[in-house]
């Protein structure tokens, strides 16, 4: 069978499942399977693939039918031009998520900075920003072990080691430290909407790193009250948010003596992050 058949196959059986992607993502599965580009692909498509490869695209395949994401299957994320592992202990790095990375290399071109990542997951936001900042470090803390050896080896991927280090820490035991940039991306989904999540979220990601209690605002809570004591003066504390929590957070930080400095809208102008500055 060639590529093209291969790809029309299981196009339409991702189709049936209705995941709307299902053409890149057959293209994307072959690709991993035969070790070339989708470029390549595309311009060799009636070349006939080995019964071995064909077996193999077959098994991600039927993956990838019960919905579990891409991005776990090939254990990879595009993330900030970089490439990181992820795996089902892990977040998958969001485009959302990228935009906060990218306002915070902005206010910090050309200058220090020491930063704390809250709920570090991959190490994908504190390695981008570390990559960003030249003359900084950092430190990204995470309740999951798990996490934590995928954040390490990303670290030792992107020649990151002597810039940041990885502790399985919560933030609530971080003493006698003080940083220049708190940046999280939290838990934020409230407990009655994890169930009406798709299934590629719901089914494969860690519920605990999406849980964020009964009005979403447990773990945003947390982190404010604790930047409080662990920000230098005119401190900034980084928040990704969900989508309409923007009043509530922006009062609770307003309450605790921040500042609202930049809002960070997504791609269909939401606000999704909020950054802060602490004034004591």
């Amino acid at each position: 069978m060639n590529s093209s058949k291969l790809i029309e196959t299981a196009s339409a059986q991702l189709k049936s499942k209705n995941i709307l992607s299902h053409k890149i993502d057959s293209e994307i599965l072959l690709s991993k399977v035969l070790g070339q580009t989708r470029e390549e692909i595309l311009v060799n498509l009636n070349k006939n693939v080995p019964l071995k490869k064909i077996l193999k695209f077959k098994k991600l395949l039927k993956r990838r039918l019960s919905k579990e994401p891409i991005a776990y299957i090939l254990r990879e994320k595009e993330f900030w031009s970089k490439v990181f592992e992820v795996n089902k202990n892990t977040l998958i790095p969001r485009p959302e998520t990228e935009l906060m990375v990218d306002q915070l290399a902005k206010m910090y071109k050309d200058k220090k900075a020491f930063i704390l990542d809250i709920g570090t997951g991959t190490g994908c936001i504190l390695i981008s920003l570390l990559s960003e900042i030249k003359n900084s470090k950092g430190v990204g803390i995470d309740i999951s072990k798990k996490a934590l050896h995928v954040a390490n080896r990303n670290a030792n991927r992107h020649n990151m080691k002597n810039k940041v280090k990885f502790l399985r820490r919560s933030f609530s035991e971080i003493f006698n430290c003080k940083f220049d940039v708190i940046v999280s991306n939290p838990p934020y989904i409230r407990k009655n909407e994890m169930m009406t999540l798709e299934d590629d979220i719901k089914r494969f990601e860690p519920k605990i790193a999406l849980d964020g209690g009964n009005d979403g605002l447990d773990v945003i809570k947390k982190v404010i009250y604790k930047a409080k004591d662990i920000l230098k003066l005119n401190g900034m504390l980084a928040l990704e948010i969900g989508n309409e929590q923007h009043k509530k957070v922006s009062k609770i930080l307003i309450k605790n003596n921040f500042k609202i400095v930049h809002i960070i809208k997504d791609y269909g102008d939401n606000t999704r992050g909020l950054i802060s500055k602490l004034n004591r």
